[in-house]
């Protein structure tokens, strides 16, 4: 799931398994709502495009337990946690722009990495797999489609507004695909192309919850320039939004919506 710079002595795109583990859990339904949708009974070979700590990578093993399954990241952390994890599968440092697949792939599998590739750069990466796939191949690829929701809107908010102005100037990442352009750039290779979306709306223990579960993906490429204490003010601001944004629950818990893309299509 990563192709992003890293922070705090990490090797530059290397991720936290750890942190994105924490909401374990909540990261691996939208996983398993992909896989669902993927109309294939039994693939020979399987490739998890940006597998993370294997999370992924377990549910698609067990639909297809069968498959010559590979997981590929280009975050070490990300791998050394996914080899920990499936010792018995094979998992690689790759990374999407360079990636090429030694042999057909009849599932090209991706849950939450296309994202953070540059706009004009993903679906080229997309149809160069495609092309190598048999006829009646898949690529199911999910991604977050929460740029518009509060928690992304005051990241960019709390970037623009503080002392660490000038260093974020050129933070955030571009917005994804319309469901058009996705079907109009896929359909003239594919036999079908199948787009859906679905809100998640997790309930989380607090509003400091949110942060924890943003410092795993979206959050990162705002601190990672940062020096601790600016970190700190960053955090203690962006938390202040966050608590005007999201209303608590009777319960004191707080609700995270999440929006997220779907696509499915098949090789004609």
């Amino acid at each position: 799931m990563s192709t992003s710079p890293s922070s705090g002595g990490q090797a530059l795109n290397d991720w936290s398994a750890a942190q994105y583990l924490k909401f374990e859990d909540e990261r691996t339904l939208p996983a398993r709502d992909l896989l669902s949708r993927v109309p294939l009974t039994s693939p020979k070979r399987v490739v998890d495009l940006g597998c993370g700590p294997a999370n992924s990578t377990a549910v698609i093993e067990s639909r297809y337990p069968n498959a010559n399954l590979v997981g590929i990241d280009s975050s070490p952390d990300m791998i050394r946690k996914a080899k920990a994890t499936l010792p018995h599968l094979d998992f690689t440092v790759e990374d999407l722009t360079s990636y090429s697949p030694q042999g057909e792939v009849d599932l090209f599998y991706s849950n939450a990495v296309f994202q953070w590739l540059k706009k004009e750069e993903r679906f080229e990466i997309v149809k160069k797999l495609m092309a190598t796939q048999p006829s009646g191949g898949v690529f199911a690829l999910q991604v977050p489609d929460n740029l518009a929701e509060p928690s992304h809107v005051l990241m960019r908010k709390t970037a623009t507004s503080g002392p660490w102005a000038q260093k974020l100037a050129s933070v955030g990442r571009d917005t994804f695909q319309t469901p058009l352009e996705i079907y109009d750039l896929l359909k003239p290779i594919s036999s079908a192309v199948n787009i859906f979306h679905t809100s998640y709306y997790h309930a989380l223990e607090n509003h400091a919850a949110i942060i924890e579960w943003v410092k795993g993906t979206g959050l990162r490429p705002f601190l990672d320039p940062l020096q601790p204490e600016e970190k700190e003010g960053f955090l203690k601001e962006y938390l202040k939004g966050l608590q005007q944004a999201y209303p608590a629950c009777e319960d004191g818990r707080v609700l995270l919506r999440y929006p997220r893309l779907f696509v499915v299509a098949v090789k004609k």
